[in-house]
């Protein structure tokens, strides 16, 4: 079980919800960046991708002066990197459940032997993921995808900040626990699912190239384009996208609301999608009366 707990901690501490293919070489960057703000309070938001190529230059000089004046760093959920298998023994509180069907049973026959290729490359015995309800196995198989596209979990945009806020010795938060956040994919329907355990299991060729068109809308800070790319698989499952989308982007609409009435500067990081679209935190914001105003 420890070895087991292992792996699937590997696989967490690289992505927490979501997956970024390895992409091209990519220019530098000019990601889109907000202010909340009233007379004694400024919150940045920030729009990030939770996994980057190495040689991606994303910080600007506005940026540096955000973080620099920002008193800590939030982020949607911190996984304690001095004992990462904590994290995945909160996952595996919900995703073991008696009689489920064989995991092989769950994705269609034309996705068996992706699936089985896949499982046999983690080490993760199919016994094991057999107990496993499908989101979570889903979760488990990510990290091959990770180890076969060479991506380094250090490389994204929240690992980069908050060993940056670590060094300066300012406080590190998160918008939801390690529990809350599995909680929205045991909830979710069998069907949205099986829907995620299938992506896992799409060609890494045509990831590469999805990923490639997300990093070039995110590298120009285009936001319209963000809104239409980041969340397009989602906008196939409703259940998906509420779970993992609307639910969470309304949760953090009210905690940012709340960290208004307390002074300071403060950073808020999350993936670039929540951060666009008609179901994002600005566009909640903004219809709860609030003024977000694009800095850079």
């Amino acid at each position: 079980m420890r070895k087991f707990l292992t792996r699937a901690a590997a696989a967490l501490t690289a992505a927490t919800v979501a997956f970024s293919p390895l992409a091209a070489k990519a220019p530098a960057a000019k990601p889109a960046m907000w202010k909340l703000s009233d007379k004694d309070t400024t919150i940045y938001l920030f729009g990030t991708i939770h996994l980057l190529p190495k040689d991606t230059e994303w910080r600007t000089a506005a940026f540096n002066q955000a973080a620099i004046s920002s008193s800590d760093l939030v982020v949607e959920t911190v996984i304690d990197e001095s004992n990462p298998a904590s994290a995945a023994a909160e996952m595996m509180k919900l995703a073991v459940s008696p009689n489920l069907p064989l995991l092989l049973d769950r994705v269609p026959a034309d996705k068996r032997a992706a699936l089985t290729g896949v499982a046999t490359k983690s080490g993760v015995p199919m016994v094991v993921l057999d107990k496993l309800e499908t989101w979570a196995a889903g979760f488990i198989l990510l990290g091959v995808t990770f180890k076969e596209l060479g991506l380094d979990p250090a490389s994204g945009v929240e690992n980069a900040l908050k060993s940056e806020f670590k060094a300066a010795k300012k406080p590190i938060g998160q918008l939801e626990t390690n529990a809350e956040q599995f909680g929205f994919f045991d909830t979710l329907p069998e069907a949205a699912q099986r829907k995620f355990l299938e992506s896992v299991l799409d060609d890494p060729a045509k990831g590469r190239e999805q990923f490639n068109e997300m990093l070039a809308v995110w590298t120009r800070g285009d936001v319209k384009a963000m809104g239409e790319t980041f969340n397009r698989e989602l906008a196939d499952s409703p259940d998906l996208r509420e779970n993992l989308l609307r639910k969470r982007n309304a949760n953090w609409n009210i905690w940012l609301q709340r960290r208004l009435a307390q002074p300071g500067t403060t950073m808020v990081a999350v993936g670039a999608g929540h951060l666009s679209g008609n179901d994002s935190v600005i566009a909640m914001l903004e219809k709860s009366g609030y003024k977000v105003k694009r800095v850079q």
